[in-house]
């Protein structure tokens, strides 16, 4: 079954319908929301808000880009997390979860790779997540995020130049300049995208 077929079944559908798109995209939603917060707990409940939204608004809901319309419900519930989490910070700093969870576990990630992508604002994070890890084109990507194509790619090149020099802060990863081509992840992504290929 495609993506508009069960799109449709699922506008106009019920419970079977929903468990149906929960096994589909549970898991990369999941994964998705963890790379942007790069905390599970939270991931976890915005993906469990995002079921019951999109459930309780499937009638409004054309039936086409299921999996898009539902990237974009879990983009904007990440940033609205996010926000929550400032303020939370802000107002109680001693109760604040400090955890970092690697959203690309089953990839082999060094921890000051991850940390130079924690140091990524949220959509860097997302457009970076979608274009590797989930092969997104960025048509697709423009429809989650909200931003144009154009406007999209700027941004990938900008991000890529930021999250090298976030790598040559953490303990000279890189350790020469002319080493920009370094294979994005390290070992364990089975396209082996490099940062010069977009």
């Amino acid at each position: 079954m495609n993506e508009i077929e069960l799109g449709k079944r699922f506008a106009g559908g019920g419970e079977l319908e929903l468990e149906e798109v929960i096994h589909l995209y549970g898991e990369k939603l999941l994964r998705y929301a963890t790379s942007i917060l790069c905390d599970h707990h939270d991931a976890e409940d915005v993906v469990q808000r995002v079921f019951l939204l999109a459930y309780q608004n499937r009638g409004g809901f054309d039936g086409e880009h299921l999996s898009a319309w539902l990237y974009r419900i879990t983009y904007n519930h990440c940033l609205n997390q996010r926000k929550k989490r400032r303020i939370l910070f802000f107002s109680d700093v001693d109760n604040v979860r400090e955890e970092t969870v690697n959203p690309f576990e089953d990839t082999a990630i060094s921890d000051d790779f991850l940390k130079a992508l924690n140091r990524l604002d949220i959509e860097d994070r997302a457009l970076l997540y979608g274009r590797i890890m989930n092969e997104q084109s960025y048509e697709e990507l423009s429809q989650v995020i909200g931003k144009s194509v154009p406007a999209l790619r700027k941004q990938y090149e900008r991000m890529k130049k930021k999250l090298i020099g976030y790598l040559r802060d953490e303990q000279g990863f890189l350790e020469k300049e002319d080493r920009e081509e370094k294979v994005f992840l390290e070992r364990g992504h089975k396209n082996e995208y490099k940062f010069g290929q977009v």
